[in-house]
């Protein structure tokens, strides 16, 4: 399934997904940390309706029960690693650190301030206070830290 994600300036997030069925499904992540669940219309690619709304209390609820997930999979961790400003990759391409090659954990999102670049292109240039999305062993996302952070 892909999951399409867009910026919507002053409000949030929205993930936009098409379920097996042929549904469109958004999740609104709203800058007030509630989430809305929505529905398209297969008439209007643009309207939609609400189906219901989490609070953000409840939307890290279920976000657990699914995180729990990775555990099923034995060795499998999720991470973040911060670029520390003093990094050598600052300013520099994500693909120069050659970190998945080093160390089999992919790096599958970078949290940038209010933005997310998600799936970042190895040319995406790394930035100072980046926050990298790692998904390894606990081993290979250590690694992917000392890397970043030490060359």
């Amino acid at each position: 399934m892909d999951v399409k994600e867009v910026l919507l300036p002053g409000v949030g997030l929205r993930y936009e997904f098409t379920s097996h069925k042929g549904e469109r499904i958004g999740i609104i992540a709203r800058r007030s940390g509630d989430f809305d669940i929505v529905l398209y219309t297969a008439e209007d690619p643009d309207a939609c309706r609400p189906v219901f709304r989490l609070s953000g209390e409840e939307a890290d609820t279920v976000a657990e029960r699914f995180t729990e997930l990775t555990r099923e999979v034995p060795g499998l961790e999720a991470g973040h690693v911060t670029v520390e400003p003093e990094s050598p990759f600052v300013g520099r391409p994500l693909g120069d650190t050659r970190a998945r090659t080093r160390t089999g954990a992919s790096i599958v999102a970078i949290v940038r301030g209010n933005d997310v670049v998600a799936s970042p292109d190895p040319a995406e240039t790394l930035r100072a206070r980046d926050v990298l999305i790692v998904i390894g062993t606990e081993e290979g996302i250590v690694g992917v830290r000392q890397i970043v952070n030490k060359g």
